[in-house]
């Protein structure tokens, strides 16, 4: 099916006693962390379901690449998931972005949950699909969260009323309000995801980076080979994320005005999603509006068509 024809799938929402699917897509994880997150979750009220194959290793991967697919498929395609939730970030999503059944997946929508390299996944799902995702924790870090995330985490995947969040220290590097569908994720993901058919356009969007362990000088230049690529035109807003271990917040803000300094749109930092101490689960995809001088963003779903 053409995708430009596709309609947006917003999945349902969770209902206490149905079961979320671990998938690990990417990296193996930590066994203990991996038990503590399925805690948070079933004290949450939720059955979980943890297909073997998720538990394999190869290398700095959760199993080769076939096999991580077929997982994921498979809970896709299971009518018993009501949510799928990945285990882990760290490295291999990108690996099975060819080896996954949009079409099934298509037929097939729910909830979609991760982050860090798990972007791959959330962008191409919504690119292919036009399925609406949820940046937010994986299982591991849910076993040492906040109760403020586990509380977002709780409330966003249960809910589908209208919601805002308001920045607790955001900064606005450009004032100005603007609306439209917010994506991104992970800044390094989504640089490695430019020239594939994975990469949704950011035209009329509001765009949500974050990042984790990457040098000044690389955040400037994904950021410049993005601009470059043509990635930024037309973009609507700018969302920064967590920047952990990355330099000086005012070093990194001096780059980004730099890169977007020029564009018309407002920018607002210091959102607390991504690889800070706090991960706020927000949903990929539906009317989001952004005002960097109130420094609060509005999710719609009721608009979302």
């Amino acid at each position: 099916m053409d995708i430009k024809k596709r309609k947006l799938l917003v999945p349902a929402k969770l209902e206490i006693g149905d079961t979320i699917g671990i998938a690990a897509p990417a990296s193996p994880f930590n066994l203990k962390e991996f038990k503590g997150g399925v805690s948070v979750l079933e004290s949450m009220g939720f059955e979980t379901y943890c297909p073997e194959g998720i538990f394999n290793k190869n290398g700095y991967l959760a199993g080769d690449d076939e096999n991580r697919a077929a997982v994921l498929n498979d809970l896709f395609s299971d009518s018993r998931i009501k949510a799928i939730i990945c285990a882990r970030g760290g490295f291999g999503s990108m690996r099975i972005l060819s080896l996954l059944d949009y079409d099934m997946i298509f037929k097939n929508p729910k909830i979609f949950a991760g982050y860090s390299d798990v972007s791959a996944l959330l962008s191409s799902l919504y690119e292919k699909c036009r399925l609406v995702t949820f940046h937010g924790p994986t299982v591991t870090t849910l076993s040492e969260a906040s109760k403020r995330t586990r509380q977002a985490m709780y409330l966003t995947l249960t809910n589908r009323s209208d919601f805002e969040v308001k920045l607790r220290k955001g900064v606005s590097l450009k004032s100005g309000i603007t609306s439209g569908t917010m994506l991104g994720g992970n800044l390094a993901t989504l640089c490695h995801l430019i020239g594939t058919s994975c990469l949704p356009s950011y035209r009329g969007r509001i765009l949500f980076i974050e990042e984790r362990g990457e040098a000044l000088y690389r955040i400037d230049r994904m950021l410049t080979q993005m601009k470059l690529a043509g990635c930024f035109d037309g973009l609507a807003g700018l969302l920064l994320g967590s920047f952990t271990d990355c330099g000086p917040a005012k070093e990194i803000y001096k780059v980004v005005t730099r890169v977007f300094g020029e564009m018309d749109i407002p920018v607002l930092a210091g959102f607390d999603g991504g690889h800070g101490k706090e991960n706020i689960t927000i949903p990929f995809g539906i009317k989001t509006t952004l005002d960097a001088g109130r420094k609060i963003i509005s999710f719609k779903w009721q608009q979302t068509r």
